[in-house]
């Protein structure tokens, strides 16, 4: 709430009751204690993250085939990789016309193995990472 990238219980309790649940004093303490593993009485992003995913693989999953789907659609030879030719013919699409310069930079701040090209997983951080920023999650 407060934006410093933890939940105390105070915030944990606001959001819990902004989804109309009405957890006792005692119920928001076990449920911080259970997902504070670093045990600093705060929830940081990746504790948050570890305590619901084994909830969400299904989801999980859909959304991955559908990351997928997207970066197939800019990885036109289907080789696994994005080439800076490919992100210059998929933003022209889009109408995003970017000067090589500005391709080249695209790149270099995903590409973090330095081949050059974009894999799935280079694609899928930064696609992780912007879903976090524009949702005001701070991902540690």
């Amino acid at each position: 709430m407060d934006s410093d990238g933890n939940l105390t219980i105070l915030e944990l309790t606001t959001i819990l009751r902004s989804l109309d649940l009405k957890p006792s004093g005692d119920q928001v303490h076990v449920l911080l204690a259970n997902m504070d593993a670093n045990g600093n009485g705060s929830v940081e992003f990746d504790e948050l993250v570890s305590a619901i995913l084994h909830d969400m693989d299904e989801k999980i999953l859909v959304n991955q085939k559908q990351l997928l789907e997207v970066f197939r659609s800019f990885d036109r030879d289907s080789n696994g990789y994005i080439t800076a030719a490919q992100l210059a013919g998929s933003t022209a699409k889009m109408r995003q016309l970017l000067t090589y310069k500005e391709l080249t930079e695209m790149i270099k701040e995903v590409d973090t193995d330095g081949d050059g090209v974009i894999s799935f997983n280079e694609f899928a951080t930064i696609m992780v990472k912007s879903a976090s920023s524009f949702l005001g999650l701070v991902a540690s």
